[in-house]
């Protein structure tokens, strides 16, 4: 391994937690569409994992929904104990190549529903053509899933997990509570950004109450986010640095946070030319540990991205393309890391079929080789 790479890994303890990570890189949950239809654990998703958590240090599963009002199809389930032994294979496939395994919780919210009850802070549709509207849930049905994310934890404990992330971005219900583009509230729920915070405040207190009663063993509770939205009125980088602010005293072990690209600067809200991974790092990063993500795909990627002064780099789509990153950059052959991919790839590379179709959906998601066996046979 060439020297310069050695802070990639060098080892990692998250003292409120009282576990430690071989390394500095995580494997970032991704949607994979590829579950079984009532949300159990499939033979394809326990391959897809097993060859790619041998060399990161933490393997975050695709989120979870915790209940079937907020699932997705293809999504995993930890919505009734029925779903315990298929997560515990999970876990210690991951466990058993040497990684932590932390399950990703959430409520899709109006971004889907198995129910075909879409739900949200409010009545407002995404802005996508044919977009169900939402209705606004109830504060009693706010308690009822408050209740779902803390059983759903209490599951991934019984399964042997190492901990759980609290999936607070990316537009799902958590998310939508705090945006003022989606909440428009007049209740508790609502109003001042700090009362839109209190749903993913409670979440976050319950989900702990919950854990340090079931668990016997350390155990992780991450929260992720997203740091801001492109649309007015939407949530700021002022905002952003208020949230990290409360969710640092809650007593998690780590925020995560969901972004494009790590060298993406703030939009409006503050003035400053840094990225938002330094920025955050110097708010909040000396209280807890902050893991970045977005477009790292080379070993020199994750060392800038590690020089923002976070601890932790997760890597999403490159562990797609290269299950072997980590293991390559050990042995110094980093040039043979794969930042391409063709549809030669999938049978060794393990991915789902439902997988490829999304990552072929979405224009310039994903590097394409054109391979010549490829363009031969569709001549």
């Amino acid at each position: 391994m060439k020297k310069s790479y050695s802070p990639l890994f060098d080892p990692f303890h998250f003292p409120s937690a009282n576990i430690s990570l071989k390394n500095r890189i995580v494997m970032s949950p991704m949607t994979h569409m590829s579950s079984n239809a009532d949300g159990s654990i499939s033979e394809q998703e326990i391959q897809y994992y097993n060859r790619r958590s041998h060399g990161a240090a933490m393997v975050i599963t695709a989120a979870t929904y915790v209940m079937q009002q907020g699932g997705m199809p293809g999504a995993p389930g930890a919505d009734n104990d029925a779903l315990i032994p298929g997560l515990r294979r999970l876990a210690s496939t991951i466990q058993g190549n040497g990684a932590k395994a932390v399950l990703q919780i959430f409520h899709a919210g109006r971004q889907g529903s198995k129910t075909g009850d879409y739900v949200s802070a409010g009545n407002i549709p995404e802005d996508r053509e044919g977009a169900p509207v939402p209705r606004s849930l109830t504060e009693q049905e706010i308690g009822g899933i408050i209740h779902a994310y803390a059983e759903a934890a209490r599951r991934a404990v019984d399964a042997g997990f190492d901990g759980v992330e609290i999936h607070g971005g990316n537009g799902n219900l958590l998310h939508q509570f705090l945006s003022p583009m989606t909440n428009r509230r007049t209740d508790r729920y609502g109003g001042s950004f700090e009362n839109r915070m209190t749903l993913a405040l409670a979440v976050i207190r319950e989900v702990l109450r919950t854990v340090r009663k079931e668990s016997e063993q350390p155990f992780l509770v991450g929260f992720r986010f997203s740091p801001e939205e492109a649309g007015t009125p939407g949530i700021t980088m002022a905002d952003t640095l208020s949230f990290v602010d409360a969710l640092s005293g809650t007593g998690i072990d780590y925020l995560h946070v969901s972004l494009t690209s790590f060298r993406s600067v703030p939009r409006r809200g503050i003035q400053d030319s840094r990225s938002r991974l330094a920025i955050l790092q110097e708010r909040v990063g000396s209280r807890i540990p902050i893991i970045g993500v977005g477009s790292i795909y080379t070993p020199d990627d994750a060392l800038e991205a590690l020089s923002s002064g976070i601890p932790l780099i997760a890597l999403g789509r490159e562990l797609i393309m290269e299950p072997d990153w980590v293991q390559f950059v050990l042995e110094g052959r980093e040039q043979q890391i794969r930042t391409s991919i063709s549809p030669l790839d999938l049978q060794e590379l393990s991915i789902p079929e439902p997988l490829w179709n999304l990552m072929m959906s979405i224009p310039g998601w994903f590097p394409l080789r054109s391979d010549p066996q490829v363009v031969d046979a569709e001549r």
